[in-house]
């Protein structure tokens, strides 16, 4: 029996997010600021740039990394196998990305964590086994638990972005229907 690297785009992303929380704990944390994204973005700026996508990679607890690496170990590999290794790193890629961008332009506090990751994934999921031009009841329910919970939990004062995981379920849901819609088309996702 061997090891097998089953879920390249997830594993690497889950080794990443656990290496630089160590790294970061190790240098006394003089690396997070790379692996968040400020209340403001400089165009002309690399690094300023790098961090609406890098925001997803740090963590502010071994907590927060550990509550996000159990579901995105678990979910991830399901979705990887159902849509392939590329068009999972492009959703991962494009949920970072808009979570960072509407951080930015609506907030004034900082965004760091994979939760937007966690909740596009748990929406996606529930597209699991559907067929064009069926909405899956799982899905429903799910969207209303999980989006529900934070949008009741936007009340309270507790440092957690309800914002970026509600954000991150619409885009897995987006996700959801496009590759619904892709796959039933015959056309292959990789």
């Amino acid at each position: 029996m061997s090891i097998k690297y089953n879920s390249p785009v997830i594993l690497t992303f889950a080794l990443i997010c656990t290496a630089i929380f160590f790294l970061d704990k190790f240098l006394a944390g003089t690396l997070m600021g790379f692996f968040s994204v400020g209340t403001t973005v400089d165009i002309t700026n690399p690094l300023s740039i790098f961090s609406l996508f890098s925001h997803v990679i740090g963590h502010g607890s071994i907590d927060h990394l550990l509550g996000n690496m159990t579901f995105i170990l678990l979910l991830g590999p399901i979705m990887e196998e159902k849509y392939g290794s590329k068009f999972t790193l492009f959703m991962i890629l494009i949920t970072a990305l808009i979570t960072g961008l509407l951080n930015v332009t609506f907030f004034d506090t900082g965004l760091l964590g994979a939760s937007g990751i966690v909740f596009m994934l748990i929406l996606l999921v529930s597209f699991t086994n559907t067929n064009g031009g069926q909405i899956p009841l799982t899905f429903i329910l799910v969207a209303l638990l999980f989006v529900g919970k934070e949008v009741i939990e936007i009340m309270g004062n507790d440092q957690v972005s309800q914002f970026a995981h509600i954000i991150g379920g619409v885009c897995g849901s987006a996700f959801g229907f496009l590759g619904n819609k892709r796959s039933n088309s015959n056309t292959t996702i990789t």
